[in-house]
């Protein structure tokens, strides 16, 4: 199985060569992105961790690096003066990485899952642990750390229903990967039910919580709110709506929506986080067929509008800061059948939260939110105008949902902390190990 795992990601490899080629050309900064996936870490980073029984810590995107963030926090406070790395696998995910991981000694590309290169890197790092965050099982990989008796831990783990169906064809290697990892602690019961199903040691699995409860890099004090909406030209604004990691076919239900507010409250003024920033232009264009007067943020402050009836974000790691200037928030991937995307975040600041009904990669926080009245679903671009309307119409229920948001956060933190106890724990044994050993 192995063998044909890498016949299958040599070819893969070998397909996306030209595509390489393309964006070293087009994509500023994809060359060091290339380099580091070859295994050609920088040297500065390496002067940091490397055999200095690093922590390594790895999330492959801008979700899975605001569930590592407070993890990373927790392990510096517990295991003070032990230098941390962190991986991604994208450019966002990297770019979210240095702005709200500062703790990190390092942030790299993770390396292609090759075995030699999987080799190579670990051998020059030689971290004394390897968190995955989420369900990032790579075989090659874990196969080299399983070689080198470092042991994995899974942190904020989830396992989607397509996950359950999808690694049932790969049963051989996902019991190798499974059996290299010394502890799951996963999101919810659910996701602990689905990692003993694939082949988990049910004795390796605890229910931690969900990590993104614990974040703070969107804490807003209200000097950072007066500065930033000073900085989008916000300050007349008598509401604002915000709809965070749209994505394409989704805005054209959101506009109209808009429109309709804005017939009733006309000196609304709206926020589009698009999943994907390079759609900011073309975002620009649509806005403008609905008579909006929309302005990327990457250009203001600036002098193309004045009083721009919607920003368009094409920034990274902001989201999180703007969801607090919201009156309401849309969390887009949901009116569309995506599945969603993290509710936490607007939830953190006592917002009112919109979505569709395709909430199913988040189901677990969708329904904890949803059931006590902070969530709420709708099903079209009309219902979402009434939605929006109603809460306009009601400060007072907008204020209740928001204070019934935030008590369900501060219910539900702590999962980082206990993250990072059970990889003390885990380095503990290790070291008696070790010792008994020599």
């Amino acid at each position: 199985m192995y063998f044909i795992y890498n016949i299958l990601a040599v070819i893969l490899v070998i397909l996306a060569l030209p595509v390489f080629v393309v964006r070293l050309v087009r994509e500023k900064g994809f060359a060091e992105r290339v380099k580091q996936s070859f295994g050609a870490l920088p040297a500065e980073t390496l002067v940091k961790v490397a055999g200095k029984e690093a922590i390594w810590v790895h999330a492959a995107s801008v979700g899975e690096i605001v569930a590592a963030s407070p993890i990373v926090k927790e392990i510096r406070q517990e295991l003070p003066g032990i230098p941390i790395v962190v991986s991604v696998v994208t450019a966002s995910g990297y770019a979210m990485a240095k702005r709200i991981i500062p703790e990190a000694d390092g942030i790299i590309f993770f390396p292609l899952d090759l075995p030699l290169l999987s080799y190579s890197v670990v051998a020059k790092i030689r971290p004394q642990a390897f968190l995955m965050v989420e369900t990032e099982l790579w075989p090659n990989f874990l196969k080299v750390v399983r070689k080198f008796n470092i042991p994995a831990m899974m942190v904020n783990g989830r396992i989607s229903d397509k996950s359950v169906n999808r690694y049932i064809y790969f049963r051989r290697v996902l019991a190798d990967m499974l059996n290299t990892v010394v502890k799951f602690c996963m999101q919810s019961n659910i996701d602990a039910q689905y990692i003993t199903r694939l082949g988990a040691d049910p004795a390796r699995v605890v229910v931690t919580g969900n990590t993104k409860f614990d974040q703070s890099y969107t804490e807003l004090s209200l000097e950072d709110k007066t500065n930033m909406l000073s900085s989008l030209g916000l300050c007349s604004a008598d509401q604002i709506l915000v709809a965070g990691s749209t994505h394409r076919g989704e805005e054209e239900l959101l506009f109209p929506a808009f429109n309709e507010v804005r017939e009733q409250f006309p000196h609304t003024q709206f926020i589009i986080a698009p999943r994907e920033p390079l759609r900011a232009d073309e975002l620009v264009e649509l806005a403008a067929k609905y008579n909006f007067v929309a302005v990327r943020r990457t250009n203001m402050p600036g002098k193309l509008a004045e009083n721009p009836d919607m920003i368009i974000v094409d920034t990274i790691g902001e989201l999180g800061k703007i969801y607090g200037l919201g009156d309401i928030v849309y969390v887009g991937g949901s009116l569309i059948p995506h599945g969603g995307h993290n509710i936490l975040e607007p939830a953190a600041h006592g917002k009112p939260i919109l979505v569709g009904p395709h909430m199913f990669n988040f189901k677990e926080t969708y329904a904890l939110f949803s059931e006590r009245g902070v969530c709420l679903t709708v099903r079209d671009s009309a219902g979402l105008a009434e939605a929006m309307l109603k809460l306009l119409h009601s400060p007072e229920q907008r204020q209740a949902i928001g204070q019934e948001a935030l008590i369900i956060i501060n219910e539900n933190r702590g999962a980082s902390h206990k993250s990072a106890l059970y990889l003390k724990e885990i380095l503990q044994q290790k070291k008696a190990l070790e010792s008994s050993k020599q």
